[in-house]
């Protein structure tokens, strides 16, 4: 009896960095070659390209399935493929060695995966594939036996709020845009992923494309749209070419154009690349790009909804929650209510990033502390090191600390502690951090994509840099926490749009959780955690010095000397602080106080 053999390969864009494309083409090869000397064994081999597995720390990820047994391997390299195909594929022994270890499952039980359940399944380029798994079976549903009310009122009734970080309800925004009498209304898939360490929404448009497509179907044809956006920035090429695949195939199949499902329905979609600019995420600097204005917002109201796209009402929501409308429509609103906590329905996809050993992509129920994802999931800090801290929210929200670590994640847990859910980015700090460093860190990427339109936001994020630069490089001056803190307020409080009013975010967190940081830099000209270093010392440990030399061509400016095989030293007078040199030394002999 010939078996059925399955080997998936994730090639996802972490996939393909770690070399994805080459164990693609390897494991073709092996399999040609082996099913001309096994070609019963081989008959019904399938390969196939997954989009991501969430573990993206173990790339590349292969897992080989025989007669519905799975086994996944981690950190798969061309040169291991001849091997894997021989001893298992062929042969039908797994190569234990190779296998994930129990973190890989630990990784994946505590998750409850809607958005993510296809992705790492099914081919993202195959819509045949989508089908298999149901897809459009919500889309054919809405548009043959319900009325637009009906769709609004099932996404009201399921507890759906945006997911791109505001977090407001789905169904009453759909509501508010069908409410408005107009020739023409528009829809708008955010794809912009703009926060640093944020990979969400690429990964999901990578891993399941037509997900998100039949989730703008089922909105369209509840706001009574013709024309719909997705909006993605150019730097996401791999996302951007299999969107436009199965945008492609879903016209081919009848299910964009005209009289989609054999009714009297019309819908397509459009594709609008992005040039990269973080305001654009914004919802109305959006539009203004679409309309082929320069991205920069305008005052609310009037909101998108009565007025957006070329005037018309318009409904924008992110990748996230269209990819969640699909199974609401199948399974039901009282299903995907019912998972999740009171006010935050559903589950979060997160990025989760940082000091950590399992770094990926997750979806966790709304709920879940901090400590489980972070220990459970996360696998704990990276090096056995100690939790001081978690950015979440992206460059606009705020830094968590440790005494928070059984705080719920929901849009009312983060809200309460001076943060927020963003669009998802988790970025994990550990006692090396220094919290005013990611502070700084944060108010120069916010401070470089600032449109410039408003001047709080424009000269606010400017000085706050300033001011924190000064104190990071030992020049903070008594008052400047003060001045800070009322800065960061009249940002906050003044600026025109969503960047502005939560720039700021890092700033006032870090004050608020870590002051005392603040203060050891500014009066002791000390950075406890040895960060900064403008604030610290270098010197070289002359019993670990092996006089290797590293560290003399590491500095730029001959600050060190020394003979070879001989202890060497560092002149203070000429040292600039740089850091070179210790991170040049294999030996461990340069310190830093």
């Amino acid at each position: 009896m010939n078996r059925e053999i399955t080997v998936n390969v994730c090639m996802g864009t972490g996939g393909i960095a770690a070399g994805g494309e080459q164990v693609m083409k390897a494991l073709k090869q092996e399999f040609e070659a082996a099913g001309i000397k096994n070609a019963k064994i081989m008959e019904n081999c399938k390969l196939h390209k997954v989009g991501c597995r969430g573990f993206c720390a173990r790339d590349v990820l292969v897992d080989v399935t025989i007669d519905g047994e799975t086994s996944t391997y981690q950190y798969i390299e061309e040169k291991m493929v001849k091997r894997l195909v021989q001893d298992h594929v062929v042969g039908g022994k797994p190569i234990t060695e190779w296998l994930v270890g129990d973190d890989y499952h630990t990784f994946h039980e505590k998750q409850t995966k809607i958005v993510l359940h296809d992705l790492g399944k099914i081919d993202p380029e195959s819509i045949d594939e989508y089908l298999g798994v149901d897809g459009y079976k919500a889309a054919q549903k809405v548009v043959a036996e319900m009325t637009p009310e009906e769709v609004i009122k099932t996404i009201k009734d399921s507890g759906l709020r945006g997911r791109g970080g505001g977090g407001f309800p789905a169904g009453v925004k759909w509501a508010f845009c069908a409410a408005n009498e107009s020739d023409q209304r528009y829809i708008i898939c955010n794809a912009d992923e703009g926060d640093p360490g944020a990979f969400m929404d690429r990964s999901v448009i990578e891993g399941n494309p037509h997900a998100v497509i039949e989730g703008m179907i089922i909105g369209a044809y509840a706001i009574g749209s013709s024309l719909g956006y997705v909006y993605i920035r150019a730097e996401y090429p791999l996302a951007v070419d299999r969107l436009h695949t199965a945008l492609n195939a879903a016209r081919e199949r009848g299910y964009l154009g005209e009289k989609l499902f054999g009714t009297d329905f019309n819908f397509d979609i459009k594709v609008k690349l992005g040039a990269g600019a973080f305001v654009c995420g914004e919802e109305t600097a959006l539009i203004a790009s679409i309309e082929g204005e320069r991205g920069m917002p305008r005052a609310k109201p009037p909101f998108p909804a009565n007025k957006g796209l070329w005037g018309k009402p318009t409904i924008i929501n992110n990748v996230e929650t269209f990819a969640n409308v699909p199974p609401i429509i199948n399974k039901g609103a009282d299903w995907f209510a019912s998972i999740g906590s009171e006010k935050s329905k559903g589950t979060k996809v997160i990025a989760l990033t940082g000091k950590i050993r399992n770094t990926g992509l997750i979806e966790i129920p709304m709920g879940m502390t901090l400590k489980e994802i972070i220990y459970d999931i996360g696998g704990g800090i990276e090096g056995d090191k100690l939790f001081k801290a978690v950015q979440t929210g992206g460059p606009s929200g705020g830094c968590i600390p440790q005494q928070y670590i059984d705080l719920p994640v929901h849009y009312e847990g983060l809200q309460s502690v001076g943060s927020m859910m963003g669009s998802g980015g988790m970025v994990v700090l550990d006692e090396t951090d220094c919290m005013v460093a990611i502070a700084k860190f944060f108010l120069t990427f916010t401070q470089e994509e600032s449109c410039g339109k408003c001047v709080p936001c424009r000269i606010g994020t400017k000085r706050l840099l300033e001011i924190l630069t000064r104190i990071t490089e030992g020049e903070g001056r008594k008052g400047d926490i003060e001045l800070l803190q009322q800065l960061a307020e009249d940002v906050r409080d003044s600026s025109l749009c969503g960047l502005g009013m939560s720039a700021p975010n890092p700033v006032i967190s870090t004050i608020k959780y870590f002051r005392h940081e603040y203060e050891a830099h500014i009066n002791q000209k000390k950075c406890p955690s040895k960060t900064c270093n403008k604030l610290l010392t270098f010197f070289i440990r002359e019993h670990q010095c092996v006089g290797c030399g590293m560290c003399i061509r590491a500095c730029a400016v001959n600050a060190i000397t020394g003979e070879k095989k001989q202890p060497h030293h560092i002149d203070q007078d000429k040292c600039i602080k740089c850091g070179s040199c210790f991170d040049a030394c294999k030996f461990n002999a340069v310190l830093k106080e």
